[in-house]
This record gives structure tokens, C-alpha cells and sequence, in this order.
């Protein structure tokens, strides 16, 4: 018979984690995460840019943060 583990899990809000935030956490560079968000590497978050816009928008929701980097916040 397998094994049974039970995690708890945090309360998600779908905050949206700033890359700042995260950076300081992993102790990677803010540019690192952006670049690796846009080039779909890492996994932790969204890049959006809009038809003619020349910057992106970042989304980072805390529970996909949570899941991938590990790293929670509550708010």
C-alpha cells in the first residue's frame, strides 16, 4: 500500500507578486526573471505585451510563485 503525505497548503489570494519581490526572495536579478519570464524558461508568471507597446506587463500569481519557486508571502 502506497504512502500518504498531506501538505497544507497556504491561502491563496491570486495576488500578483512583484518581480522585485520575487527577485529579493530567490536572490536572482529582477532582469533575469523578467528575461526568463518572456522567453517562457522559468514558469512562475505571465509576460504580456500589447500590439505596439514597447514594455511588458508581468502577472505572478502567489499560489504558480508558490509552486514553482516555493516562495509565499501573505498579504
Amino acid at each position: 500500500m502506497q504512502e500518504k503525505h498531506y501538505v497544507e497548503t497556504p491561502k491563496f489570494t491570486g495576488r500578483n507578486v512583484p518581480i522585485d519581490e520575487i527577485a529579493k526572495a530567490t536572490g536572482k536579478s529582477a532582469t533575469f526573471l523578467r528575461e526568463a519570464l518572456k522567453l517562457g524558461i522559468m514558469h512562475f508568471g505571465y509576460a504580456f505585451k500589447k500590439d505596439g507597446a514597447k514594455n511588458y506587463t508581468f502577472y505572478c500569481p502567489d499560489k504558480q510563485v508558490w509552486e514553482e519557486l516555493g516562495y509565499f508571502k501573505e498579504e
